[in-house]
């Protein structure tokens, strides 16, 4: 089945926390007819608006081709982390592709935390500092610690503070964690208004939306010769393409759908906590934990944002909210009884290494997808490496390019089942405490 229809009606937000907060936004219209372009972007996410956004500034004709509404898939729908490095630690990163490649894939990553803060600031959407990192066993405390020492040491980056039990729950009042780090120079924002922020952003630049447009086909071109870029109702020539559909890719790439896994994960809205915010943060930051299967949490104003639970499957279940409660319960069991007024699922997409996968289907196009959970910050940069490649220099996007990326192993008939034996696993361990 067609994730892009799958759990949600056509042209329309999911009802979330996200969307009814969401800053006015202006519905715009499908593409009809035949247009040209020097540039057809497939997609109005963080990486696709992005991409829009650098080559309009840089004096390229722009089309953003977006199935459903601008921010529709993971990009208005996730935890609102501008988390800090790639999704892989710096110390894995060191043994896949060397030191320096480590470095060099970790200054990305901080240009990638910069430039996300700096597009929230022009378009308006606050931002909030500080990311908690919560530990269960000892052996994880100690090793956050040692990571915080050897970003210092090595990276220079000497944002993150080792905390200890009582200094984490200083922040994060739960029985639950024993230890691990805050991270100031991370963050969180509230994701759909971002992404409506750099929509605007690319749209002053004069780049063209289309929403309600999904593309049914791509003919490629050459290096010298256009491609041809299909919905049901038009079509787009340009000299370049960017595909930036993400967990929503479906068939439309063979090369790209092999190593980029959809997934879904969920998110609940508590009503609002008051005076009781403080048994949950004690400040505006956001957290996470050391669980395969990641708990995530964020405040809004006082309400407890609270993303847990994963699924492989096309469907998301029927009672949504309770994937994502018994965590959080089990995370603040003094909440229980709270409201739940929203409860939402959203489909990103993984890697089989967890890092993104940049590559070039053809000549004339570029991809970057599967954050893997990762994509706040990372999926803005990408954005403007495609740019950045089609208008000088491919560097950056060459350099995450080269990151070994795998096919799922099962193939196309298998790696799904494959996928949920995994992921059974590890939430097995989860639970037993593994």
């Amino acid at each position: 089945m067609n994730l892009l229809f799958a759990n949600d009606r056509p042209g329309e937000y999911p009802r979330s926390f996200y969307a009814d907060t969401a800053d006015p936004t202006p519905e715009r219209a499908p593409l009809t007819g035949a247009v040209r372009a020097d540039v057809c972007v497939i997609g109005a996410g963080y990486t696709g608006l992005s991409a829009a956004l650098h080559l309009a500034e840089a004096g390229r004709r722009v089309i953003v081709l977006e199935a459903h509404r601008v921010g529709f898939g993971a990009s208005g729908r996730n935890g609102g982390q501008i988390g800090s490095g790639q999704r892989l630690e710096v110390t894995e990163l060191e043994k896949m592709v060397g030191k320096p490649g480590a470095r060099r894939l970790w200054d990305l990553a901080e240009a990638a935390k910069a430039l996300t803060f700096d597009l929230a600031a022009r378009a308006g959407v606050p931002t909030h500092r500080g990311i908690a990192h919560a530990a269960l066993k000892p052996a994880e405390v100690r090793h956050a610690h040692e990571m915080a020492e050897h970003l210092a040491r090595h990276y220079d980056y000497e944002q993150i503070t080792p905390l200890d039990r009582a200094g984490l729950r200083a922040l994060i009042p739960s029985p639950r964690y024993i230890g691990g780090d805050i991270d100031r120079g991370a963050g969180h924002v509230h994701p759909l208004n971002l992404a409506l922020g750099v929509a605007r952003l690319a749209e002053a630049a004069g780049a063209t939306i289309h929403e309600r447009s999904v593309v049914t086909r791509i003919e490629h071109g050459t290096a010298t010769t256009p491609s041809r870029i299909l919905t049901a109702t038009g079509e787009v020539t340009a000299d370049h393409v960017v595909i930036a559909a993400n967990g929503y890719l479906d068939r439309l790439e063979p090369k790209i759908t092999a190593r980029v896994m959809p997934l879904n994960n969920y998110i609940v809205a508590t009503e609002p906590l008051g005076e009781r915010v403080r048994e949950v943060l004690t400040e505006n930051i956001a957290a996470h934990d050391t669980k395969f299967v990641v708990n995530y949490w964020r405040l809004h104003e006082d309400r407890l944002l609270f993303g847990g639970g994963e699924s492989v499957t096309d469907r998301f279940p029927r009672d949504i909210a309770r994937k994502a409660l018994v965590p959080m319960l089990k995370t603040y069991p003094q909440l229980k009884g709270v409201k739940i007024t929203h409860a939402w699922g959203g489909t990103l997409a993984i890697t089989l290494n967890r890092m993104p996968y940049f590559a070039r289907p053809a000549p004339n196009c570029l991809s970057a997808s599967g954050f893997s959970g990762h994509g706040v910050a990372l999926a803005t940069l990408s954005g403007r490496l495609m740019a950045e490649a089609i208008t000088a220099t491919g560097d950056g996007f060459d350099a995450m390019a080269a990151v070994p990326t795998y096919p799922f192993p099962g193939g196309g008939a298998l790696r799904w089942p494959i996928l949920v034996a995994g992921m059974s696993f590890y939430a097995l361990r989860d639970r037993l405490g593994i």
